[in-house]
């Protein structure tokens, strides 16, 4: 006998439950002693429900739910406990588009997951894309692989640089400025003109088009007196500043010329995109120089090299990313803690380094040979020039000789490959 039983519990994001509403008491009352419960979708709490009604018996369950449950550092917030009291995934249909019938559609980018406690099962299916895949088990990222749960950390699991966000003003506005305000500005006030940066977040980089920002933190109180309209402008911050709710940002109106989050290399660069169209095989990473300043919607790797932009644009790193990462409805959000910090980097000889670096400038200077079109442009499925494509597929090769994995190897097979590696550097910590 099957039962079905429907009900639609809101999509409430993690981030958008207030404190002391009733989703937030629903989620203490449901998840009481899980650890870090508060970074899950309200949705969570109805596979935790279920596996705790189910538990004793021979129950089957499933749910369309939004993908956040098998994204992000969800999976192992959630699942983990949960694989650990001997829960199993019978089928998954990984994300879809799920279309309201309102008058104002909603398209909500969803999953279905199929789980009970019976491991009897000696086959089960993956869904995607109307395609299903009959493999032997299925994982909490909904994929024929190891039950691995890639956690949060705070510093990268190789010995490679850390990256962190760009520069986060909280400035109501008044250091940011386009092209034509800043030009406007400075005819009012040409003194500030060696005081502007150019400036880039996610969207500025991917279309090659910067803001600029008015930096005036290393102005001296002499020089910022003397330019009465960059004055202003300090003046405003300090007052928005000191007019917030929150105790961290009244504080930053006693030093108005400087940005709350503060990250300037000095040196070169790699530029890394937080949120990026998943109609890209490959995120467009890039490099920039200590003249320019970035938003705090991009990530930064100080002192970077052709090596590591060679690794994180090859279809291995991609291949993790694409596995790992959360979204932002079905865009990929790149993180420090859950992508870049657990991704395992391969150790080279020397002159499989030497190629990587090779093919990485390749890349680069394939995209310099189309200097008016915009990374957007480039990385278009449809659009991305045969040079630019075959310098990334030159690429995916040299690392994939790197870390010893064929070339014709399938992206399925090197997720697999990825974490079991991960297992490995993880094992003991």
């Amino acid at each position: 006998m099957v039962l079905q039983i429907k009900y639609n519990p809101p999509f409430v994001g993690a981030r958008l439950m207030k404190a002391g509403s009733a989703q937030k008491q629903d989620m203490a009352a449901v998840f009481d002693g899980w650890k870090n419960y508060g970074n899950l979708d309200y949705v969570c709490a109805w596979y935790k429900l279920a596996t705790d009604y189910m538990k004793g018996t021979r129950i089957h369950a499933a749910f369309v739910s939004t993908n956040s449950v098998s994204q992000g550092d969800s999976v192992a917030i959630l699942w983990k406990p949960l694989f650990t009291a001997g829960i199993h995934i019978d089928f998954a249909h990984r994300t879809f588009i799920w279309d309201s019938e309102s008058k104002q559609k909603a398209h909500v980018h969803c999953v279905i997951v199929g789980f009970s406690y019976d491991g009897t099962a000696k086959s089960r299916t993956i869904f995607t894309g109307g395609q299903s895949e009959h493999v032997t088990h299925i994982n909490a990222y909904l994929i024929d692989a190891a039950d691995v749960f890639v956690e949060s950390r705070s510093k990268p699991l190789c010995q490679v640089p850390a990256i962190g966000i760009g520069n986060q003003p909280i400035d109501d506005g008044n250091y940011l400025f386009t092209k034509e305000e800043m030009e406007a500005f400075l005819q009012k006030e040409p003194a500030a003109k060696p005081y502007f940066r150019k400036w880039y977040g996610a969207q500025e980089f991917l279309h090659r088009q910067p803001r600029y920002c008015l930096w005036l933190g290393d102005c001296s109180p002499r020089e910022l007196k003397n330019m009465p309209h960059c004055l202003e402008r300090v003046k405003n911050v300090q007052l928005f500043r000191s007019q917030s709710r929150r105790s961290s940002t009244k504080k930053l109106a006693d030093s108005p010329t400087r940005f709350q989050t503060e990250n300037m290399p000095t040196g070169n660069y790699i530029v890394i995109p937080e949120v990026s169209s998943e109609r890209r095989r490959y995120v467009p990473f890039g490099f920039m120089d200590g003249s320019v300043f970035c938003s705090n919607l991009v990530k930064l790797m100080p002192d970077a090299t052709l090596y590591h932009f060679g690794i994180l644009e090859s279809n291995v790193h991609m291949a993790w990313m694409r596995t790992v990462a959360g979204r932002l409805k079905s865009d990929y959000r790149y993180s420090k803690d859950i992508v870049y910090n657990n991704f395992p980097w391969p150790t080279p000889t020397p002159e499989q380094k030497a190629a990587i670096e090779k093919t990485a400038q390749a890349i680069l200077d394939a995209r310099e040979l189309y200097p008016d079109s915009s990374l957007a442009d480039l990385y278009d499925e449809v659009l991305m020039p045969k040079e630019l494509r075959e310098a990334h597929r030159a690429n995916d090769r040299a690392v994939m000789r790197a870390y010893g994995f064929p070339i014709k190897m399938t992206e399925a097979d090197c997720v697999a490959a990825l974490m079991q590696m991960y297992e490995q550097l993880t094992a003991g910590k």
